[in-house]
Parts: structure tokens; sequence; C-alpha cells
């Protein structure tokens, strides 16, 4: 054999040109799609292209090639899809397993928003409470807190002593009393008037602490006097000298209800140690506390002035009772009934008085 006749070997093709090269890639497109898709298009692209430049192959085995990059595309994008799939189920699973959850926490422990409970409104002018009762959203109602079921009319002069609400339906009742009455002990009962205490005898100071025991409002009581020729203290006046007003009668009786309507009257006669008479008289308006200052009076002195004038004895006589052409009474009260015309007197803080007609016709003690 001539050596110089043997055909020489075919040059080596690089790697990347190989079959097996190209079917790597081909086989890179399913791989790829799986993850995804747009990834392995291009990677199919580029398959396709190597197909057809790279290796040395027939025209149909390219076509079949390049079919196969598209099969290969559709597969891995099939399984990548149904990985994604897969996963969104089993997300959606454990999203379902968790909401379920929640539905079954919530319905074992609901949560219920409970209406807002009504404002207390007791003590307050009845047309307020409503006003603002109304103002939060209630349907307001109204009725007699006694046990006397009357109607109300001005509710600006009742106080709410009760109410019932329902928070639900937003309404509320409100039980009231007129604003000078107290409030029962519960809805609908009897009003708890005070009663009348036993003053009488006691002292000024006594006789007040013994009404502000039983719930009676001092404003509420008046001041008398008990005698003809003494005014009636004012409570102050009484207060200051409390220890020497001693209450002779009193208004109601002992035990009487004191209600809004009752007056409570304290006929008061004053004394101290030093007076000859220290006690109440028998009534009321009937005795004076000076019997000097009582137009009747007459002594032993008016007498001896008398029977002196009969024999010729002179000028008229100075007494304390005095009888006519005046003469001193000594302590007199302003006001008070007198005799006779001009006698002289002086008050307790030594005024200078004398005894005139009054604005009654009548003669009374005046500033001299």
């Amino acid at each position: 054999m001539n050596p110089y006749n043997t055909p020489s070997p075919a040059p080596s093709r690089p790697w990347w040109k190989t079959t097996p090269a190209v079917l790597g890639v081909l086989a890179l497109v399913a791989v790829l799609s799986a993850f995804s898709v747009g990834l392995g298009f291009l990677v199919m692209i580029a398959a396709i292209v190597a197909v057809w430049v790279l290796p040395p192959w027939r025209w149909f085995a390219k076509l079949g090639a390049t079919f196969g990059a598209l099969v290969l595309l559709t597969v891995g994008a099939g399984l990548g899809g149904q990985l994604d799939d897969s996963g969104t189920e089993k997300n959606d699973a454990k999203t379902r397993g968790g909401s379920g959850a929640s539905a079954e926490t919530v319905s074992a422990s609901p949560t219920v928003s409970q209406p807002a409970k009504a404002a207390d409104y007791t003590g307050r002018p009845l047309n307020e409470a409503e006003k603002q009762a109304r103002s939060a959203g209630y349907t307001v109602d109204h009725h007699d807190a006694a046990d006397e079921d009357r109607t109300i009319i001005l509710r600006s002069g009742w106080t709410v002593c009760f109410q019932k609400a329902d928070s639900a339906a937003k309404t509320i009742d409100f039980a009231a009393v007129r604003s000078t009455e107290p409030c029962p002990e519960k809805d609908g009962g009897p009003l708890p008037w005070p009663k009348m205490p036993d003053v009488v005898g006691d002292t000024y100071n006594t006789a007040v602490k013994d009404l502000k025991r039983a719930g009676i409002d001092l404003d509420r009581v008046t001041l008398d006097d008990v005698y003809l020729d003494i005014d009636a203290p004012t409570a102050a006046e009484a207060a200051e000298d409390g220890d020497e007003w001693r209450v002779c009668f009193q208004s109601p009786d002992t035990g009487a209800k004191v209600d809004s309507t009752t007056t409570v009257r304290l006929d008061l006669g004053r004394w101290t140690d030093a007076d000859l008479v220290q006690r109440c008289p028998s009534a009321k308006d009937t005795t004076y506390k000076i019997p000097a200052n009582d137009p009747d009076y007459e002594d032993d002195s008016d007498s001896d002035s008398h029977s002196d004038s009969s024999t010729g004895g002179g000028g008229s006589s100075s007494s304390s009772g005095g009888s006519t052409g005046g003469g001193s009474v000594g302590t007199v009260h302003p006001g008070s009934y007198c005799s006779p015309r001009g006698a002289a007197g002086v008050t307790e803080a030594g005024t200078p008085m004398v005894c005139g007609p009054g604005s009654d016709g009548r003669n009374r003690w005046h500033r001299a």
C-alpha cells in the first residue's frame, strides 16, 4: 500500500459544536423552563440557533431538534406550573387551615360589643336630665318617684331620684320628686318627711340642734315672741343670746309631719337669772314682760300719788310705773305699749325713751 495514497484523518471539531453539546443545550431548555418560562424561552432560542449552526446535521434532524426544543420548553414550563400550583395549594391549604382555626377561635370566644352604659343623672333637675339623655341618643320617660302618682308638668321643678336605663334599646325612665321634697328610699315609696321634735322648754340653741337632727331646714323656721311688749328676734339675734331665749310654744305639734308646705314656728320668751319671772306665760300675747308697760298697770306708788293729790299734797309723784304727770319706769323696749303718756325710760343699751302715741294711736315707747 502506498503511504502517499492513504487519506488523512478529518480535523477534530470544537466541543461546543459536537452533538453532545447541542443535546445538553436542549436538555437545559427543559430544566430552566421548569423554574422560569422566560429564561427557558431564551435558552430555547439559543438551542435552536445552535442546532441549525453548530452540528453537521441533516436538515430533517435539525427540524426535529427544533420541534424537540419547543416540546422541552412546554414540558419544563408544565412541570414548573404544577410545582407552583401544588405550592399554591399547600399555601392555600395552610391559609384555609389558619382561617379555619381563626374562625373556630372567633366562634369559640366571640367578641360582642357591649352598648355604652347610660350616664348617672340622679340629683339633677328633670328637664336637664332629659335633655342630656336625648343628646346621648336615648328615648326618655318620667314618673313620680313617690307613692302619690302625681302628674309631672313643670319638669324644671322636679329632681331625679332614680333612673332605669336600657342601653341596648336606648331608653331611660326617670323617677323624680319636687325639688323641695326628699327622695323616697325606693322608687314608689313614701316621702320620708321629717317629724317635728319636742322643743318646748328648751333654750334656742338646744332647739336648733334638735331641729337639725330631725332633718328640718332652719330656713323654714320662723321666730316670734310671747310677750306684748317684746319684739320677735331675728335668727341671728336669737343665736347670739341662744341660752337666754326659751321656746315657750311650737308649731306644729310634736310628732307632726313637716312637709314642703309646713311652716315651723317657735314662740320665744327671754329671761336671765336677774329676772323676777323666769317662766313662759300661760298663753301667747297675753302678758307683758315688763309689767309697767301694761297701760292698765298701777302700783302702790300710784295709789300714794293719788292719795297725796286728794289731800292737797301738791305735785305729781315720780314712780317707776308712771301714772299721770310722767315719771320714769326704768328699762323699756322700743315700740312696746306704755303708760302714761310722757313717761320716760331707757333701753337695755341706755338709749332714752319716751312714752307717746304710736302710728296705731296707742302709746308706745320711742326715742326721746
